[in-house]
């Protein structure tokens, strides 16, 4: 019997999986990615017995994979907040799977362990830019403004760390990050006790971030903005983030965040106004390698003669 852990490379998918090996350690395979690499379940080869945890990435993007692994005997442990189509019924599957927009999968989770791990949650949800959401649970554990501080800080760097066009443009591969994480209960004794790690993060992500806050948008309203980045390191780690620190500054306006992929496409970040946290996952749709979540969503791969229709889908959406 093996143990196999699949999860998504950002804060929610690295933090969610934090929580659950605290609980119950195993020595497991990792299999995970960029953020953007949702397609995980098609690396893995599993057989009768085997045990899955999958967290973290669309059940209906690996639908047909979650079936070839269940009938071929695995079991499987799944919790996720995206779309997850028809949720199969079949003895081998625990689901836990909520879409809405004030949870992540980190915070189910954490349901699922009635609390344990608490702070790790906390943690991802502020990553996930649920910082209302986060700062409640905060309030409610009794935290002080500094831990609020320390809790936001943290999740935003590590979901810094999960955007690229591959694993060479990151500061730490995910799966090394986890390791990183899963040593502290608590994410206070792995930002003071991993001072290495954490300095790495931090350094990285206030640079990235002041590099892209100097780029002036390439279209503009009152609704929207698109921010084209240039074909570097920097420009794809920061694409997310920029969106969610952007979509903070500006609660009611819209955001697309464009950075090269390769020769002929774009690789796009789109976040709905903090004031209307809805329609990202349809924008993100209506293109082949679309998909996210209402506030937030992406396109993977945007032929960049596309670009001109994707401001037209946004500026619909939200006129």
């Amino acid at each position: 019997m093996r143990f196999i852990d699949v999860f998504n490379g950002d804060a929610d998918g690295i933090c969610a999986l934090v929580q659950l090996r605290l609980a119950e350690p195993r020595d497991s395979e990792l299999v995970t990615g960029i953020k953007r690499d949702i397609n995980l379940l098609k690396n893995v080869q599993a057989d009768a017995g085997d045990k899955l945890t999958v967290l973290d990435i669309s059940m209906e993007k690996n639908a047909v994979d979650l079936m070839r692994l269940l009938d071929a005997g695995a079991d499987v442990f799944y919790a996720d907040h995206h779309q997850p189509g028809d949720i199969p019924q079949h003895a081998g599957l625990s689901a836990y799977i909520d879409m809405a927009a004030t949870t992540c999968t980190s915070l189910i989770v954490d349901n699922y362990l009635e609390g344990q791990f608490h702070q790790w949650a906390i943690t991802a949800a502020y990553g996930d830019n649920l910082t209302a959401v986060a700062d409640k649970l905060a309030d409610e554990a009794g935290m002080s403004n500094a831990q609020r501080e320390e809790l936001s800080s943290l999740g935003i760097y590590l979901n810094y760390n999960g955007y690229g066009a591959n694993t060479d443009d990151l500061l730490f591969h995910p799966a090394e990050l986890f390791k990183q994480c899963v040593a502290y209960t608590s994410p206070f004794d792995f930002i003071h006790d991993n001072r290495a790690a954490y300095e790495k993060l931090s350094t990285g992500y206030n640079e990235d971030m002041r590099s892209g806050l100097t780029i002036s948008p390439k279209y503009q309203t009152d609704k929207l903005a698109v921010i084209c980045l240039p074909d570097e390191k920097w420009a794809r780690r920061v694409s997310g983030v920029l969106g969610n620190e952007l979509a903070n500054q500006f609660p009611d306006r819209a955001h697309a965040i464009v950075s090269v992929k390769d020769a002929d496409h774009y690789l796009v970040s789109i976040r709905a106004p903090n004031s209307n946290r809805s329609g990202a996952d349809e924008i993100a749709g209506q293109f082949p390698t679309g998909g996210g979540r209402k506030a937030a969503a992406g396109i993977n791969a945007l032929p960049m003669n596309q670009l001109d229709q994707l401001i037209e889908v946004m500026e619909k959406q939200y006129a």
